[in-house]
């Protein structure tokens, strides 16, 4: 696994300005985990992932991961191979195998 090191950065936080539409004093770790992961996700720096890993442990990363309702392509392939996971388990990728596609033109 990429992040197998995550236990040695417990000191890693996840910065602030991810959450930018957020007050800090109003952020809810629990509630919030699928903004969070999805905002880690997409704009995370190495230590955003350490810290988002260090909060919930791996296993629950992994199943917040696989029940986000969407993610882009490149961010699917990122997940898929940073936490080994198929990209056929994920939520957002059979949302967008069910959607129809127009034909490009």
């Amino acid at each position: 696994m990429f992040f197998k090191d995550y236990k040695t950065n417990t000191n890693a936080q996840i910065r602030e300005s991810l959450l930018w539409e957020y007050r800090a004093d109003d952020i809810d770790y629990n509630s919030m985990k699928n903004i969070i992961t999805q905002r880690v996700i997409e704009r995370g720096r190495m230590d955003d992932f350490y810290a988002l890993i260090n909060i919930y442990g791996l296993n629950e990363v992994k199943r917040i991961i696989k029940n986000l309702p969407y993610l882009n392509d490149k961010d699917i392939a990122f997940v898929c191979a940073v936490f080994d996971l198929d990209k056929e388990n994920l939520k957002c990728y059979t949302r967008k195998q069910l959607q129809t596609q127009h034909w490009n033109s």
